[in-house]
């Protein structure tokens, strides 16, 4: 299985962080590969919203990422699972309150079919740049 964490402590309450996480239209603000996002369906920040989301893939090429969210508890935990596209992690950001900011754990996890665990360790390093954007989202939230 493909896995990569990171974390980081931002300098905002945690349901601020939770409601600019919760809300898929934010994304291009701290995810560079992500092209363009919109809500296909639900609510916002809800168990179920599905975003419909084009991302930078190889070569520059648009590739399709969609995303549910899967598991909403606000100012606690956001879960999705991708639902489009070669490669459907599954991930979360789980939030705890530290002193007078929020500490912020990404973390990504892929099973791969076994004809494609050759890529194992390419898949593994595009997700670690993927959640290294954490600090991105730090850099955002903290010069609101």
């Amino acid at each position: 299985m493909a896995h990569a964490e990171n974390e980081v402590t931002i300098n905002r309450p945690a349901s601020e962080v939770y409601a600019f996480l919760a809300d898929g239209l934010n994304n291009p603000k701290w995810r560079s590969g992500v092209q363009s996002i919109a809500l296909k369906e639900g609510v916002a920040g809800e168990t179920g919203a599905v975003y419909s989301q084009t991302l930078t893939g190889p070569k520059g090429r648009p590739l399709q990422g969609d995303y549910r969210v899967t598991d909403a508890q606000p100012g606690r935990l956001l879960g999705f699972q991708v639902v489009a596209g070669p490669a459907r992690p599954v991930g979360s950001y789980a939030l705890t309150e530290s002193g007078d900011g929020t500490r912020v754990h990404f973390s990504l996890d892929l099973k791969l079919p076994i004809l494609m665990r050759v890529l194992d360790s390419l898949v593994t390093k595009t997700m670690e740049s993927e959640v290294a954007q954490l600090h991105k989202l730090k850099e955002v939230l903290e010069a609101r």
